[in-house]
């Protein structure tokens, strides 16, 4: 028996036709702005970052539509091999990973280099709605229901945190966290949670950080203090942002960007790049953007009848979430600087790839909205 009945779209074309394309023409267009603010950036010039980014997004658009396409027995099917993929390549990142910008975050197969935390984000979600997609209902807060899912997320925030890729590993554990809790977990669990959360939270500042992140912390705190150190991103940031006022500078005409005085413009800073050109208004747009995307992804969520559609879907959510909300707080100095890029916008292959994968098991929960799992049923029914 399969584990998805009908109804559910029977062929290639039926699947094209019943694509939300609406959700797609968004993705369109912020793939596009991306490409305009890379150009930008460059000068005026396509190489070295716009004519990459378009490719990449060119391809990891084909990719998205053939992820929307495979059925979501497929993707339940993938889920556990998924995750421990991805667990074995952070655990080859530790042994034989490649340094980059005091680093080492990064595996070269071949001539590809990646970034095998970009993979975790969607195998850990994969294999968290599989797993409590086969769960009953009342074992999820119970001691035994609980302890797969700690592991899961447990063990690659570690080894990400090593890295050091603090904003990545948080990121990854608070996507992690939302899925448990969206899973139906008692609140007789949820509060001693969040309090041992909070107590660990503070333990792990005071001694699990690397010098770099406390001084990123203190300087999210006091930047005027090293204005010309630590303190010097945040503040040059501040100061473009400001500087574009409500309607930007123009295309192309940003100061503090072109001038140099802005680092990674190209990756962790182009929002504020784009403040500067476009001003209040272009970023407001920006974001708008981004939330009609969030909308759609929440109202197909709220669609999915199984379980596993509707956990899919709510992770991929929560992880675009943070990645935009973390980004655009990130340069307004609200949140200490930790190298979260905007999706679809920044510069940077693995991110992009993540991204549009997502966005892909997103449209191919729309698809398959209608359909239910017979209850009870594994993934060989």
């Amino acid at each position: 028996m399969p584990v998805f009945t009908q109804p559910v779209p029977r062929d290639l074309r039926a699947k094209l036709f019943e694509l939300n394309w609406a959700f797609v023409l968004l993705i369109v267009l912020t793939g596009c702005i991306g490409i305009l603010m890379l150009y930008s950036v460059a000068g005026g010039a396509w190489d070295p970052w716009a004519i990459r980014h378009a490719t990449r997004f060119g391809a990891g658009f084909l990719v998205m539509l053939v992820v929307a396409m495979v059925p979501p027995r497929i993707w339940m099917s993938l889920a556990y091999p998924a995750y421990l993929g991805a667990l074995f390549l952070l655990i080859m990142v530790e042994l034989f990973g490649a340094t980059a910008m005091g680093a080492q975050r990064w595996i070269d197969i071949g001539p590809l280099r990646m970034q095998p935390s970009e993979i975790m984000k969607i195998a850990l979600v994969l294999a968290l709605a599989r797993y409590y997609h086969d769960l009953p209902p009342e074992k999820v807060s119970t001691p035994g229901g609980m302890i797969v899912p700690i592991l899961a997320i447990a063990l690659p925030f570690g080894l990400i945190a090593k890295q050091p890729d603090l904003g990545t590993a948080v990121l990854t554990g608070a996507t992690g966290a939302v899925m448990v809790f969206l899973a139906g977990l008692s609140w007789k669990v949820i509060v001693p949670g969040l309090v041992a959360g909070v107590v660990g939270g503070v333990a792990f500042l005071r001694y699990g950080l690397e010098e770099y992140q406390r001084a990123r912390v203190m300087t999210f705190l006091n930047p005027e203090n090293d204005p010309l150190g630590a303190g010097y991103h945040i503040m040059q940031s501040k100061i473009a942002l400001g500087s574009g006022g409500l309607t930007g500078k123009g295309y192309m005409q940003g100061t503090q960007s072109h001038l140099n005085f802005l680092p990674e413009k190209q990756t962790d800073f182009i929002f504020t790049m784009l403040g500067e050109e476009f001003g209040f208004v272009g970023g407001i747009a920006v974001l708008v953007l981004y939330a009609l995307i969030l909308g759609h992804c929440l109202m197909t969520a709220m669609a999915c009848r199984s379980v596993f559609l509707r956990l899919v879907t709510m992770g991929v959510t929560t992880t675009f979430a943070l990645y935009v909300f973390i980004n655009a707080a990130m340069v307004m100095g609200l949140v200490p600087v930790v190298g979260v890029p905007l999706p679809m916008i920044s510069y940077g292959g693995s991110v992009m790839f993540t991204v549009l994968i997502g966005l892909g098991l997103i449209l191919g929960a729309h698809i398959h909205r209608a359909a239910e799992p017979p209850k009870g049923a594994g993934l060989f029914g």
